[in-house]
Formats: C-alpha cells, structure tokens, sequence
C-alpha cells in the first residue's frame, strides 16, 4: 500500500476524536487577576491513571526531513499528553485513532495535521501519534505528560509493505 498523507488544518473539530486543540481562538474565557488577565478555562484535559503523576518537560526538537515515510506510531496507555510550541512556529501531527485496543493501526485511518504558530495539542490516552514533528531546527515545546511506574510508551512499526509519506506544501 503507498499513501501520501494530506495535510490537513487543525481544527477542533477535526481533532477531536484524537484529543484537544489547545487555542484561545474561539474558547470561552472570563476575566481575573482584577480584570488585567483573560482566562481561558480548561482548554484540555489531562488524562493520569491512579498511580501516575503529571509533570511539565521541556523538548526541543529537531526537524525531520521531508518528504517523511511514517514508519510508526506511538502511543501512552496511562495517560495524556500535551504539546504547547514555546516559540510560536508550526509543525505537524500524524495520528491514528484508538483503535479497539490492539496494537494494530488501519493505515487507511491515519491523518496528518498542521498546527499553527498559536495551536498546541493534548493527545488522549491511547490515540497513536508520530513523535514530534517540527518543522525547524531546535524548536521548543511545553508538554504536559505523566510519570511512573509501568511502561506509558507503546510503539507500533508499520509492515514494509506500507508507504505513507508526508511531503510539505
């Protein structure tokens, strides 16, 4: 099988079946701080199981060359995790849904997504996503994630028979 990905805008709609778009774009927020600070209120959700914790990482990236074969996927069965581009640039996401809790993906369910300079994202327990996708070199990101016991990190290899490629416009 040979599929080129599209790239698709990253909406909240479209995203959702994936996780949050983190944006204040749209959101409800109210004022505090004495009315000097907008808040806008639980724009996504973290995930944890009963014996983890949530921690706050800083990663920087480094670009991957493109046109990229998606060679896997990756996945965090024990919690969420978020990703808040700290330098305002663009990248990527490549994601596949849930699934029925096997470690198989349907090549014909995986997206790709373009988040824009002021758009973060909070994957969902269990939805597979390629691991980060900048689109510069030393990029930063926030990323909201857990720590502890047991392995919060599975990895799924597509078979050689399968291309997907993304190619940037």
């Amino acid at each position: 099988m040979i599929k080129t990905l599209k790239i698709e805008p990253l909406t909240k709609e479209a995203f959702a079946p994936f996780g949050d778009v983190i944006e204040s774009v749209g959101r409800d927020h109210f004022m505090i701080n004495n009315g000097s600070t907008e808040r806008y209120h639980n724009v996504g959700e973290v995930q944890l199981d009963e014996d983890g914790k949530g921690i706050i990482s800083i990663f920087r990236a480094k670009m991957l060359e493109y046109p990229l074969q998606v060679k896997m996927l990756e996945r965090h069965p024990f919690g969420s995790q978020s990703f808040i581009p700290l330098f305002g640039h663009e990248f990527l996401l490549v994601v596949a849904p849930v699934g029925d809790g096997t470690m198989n993906i349907d090549p014909e369910t995986v997206r790709c997504f373009r988040a824009n300079a002021r758009q973060g994202v909070n994957y969902h327990r269990n939805v597979w996503h390629h691991p980060i996708m900048a689109l510069r070199d030393d990029d930063e990101f926030l990323v909201v994630d857990r720590t502890g016991p047991g392995n919060n990190c599975d990895e799924f290899f597509f078979d050689d028979s399968i291309k997907m490629t993304v190619e940037l416009d």
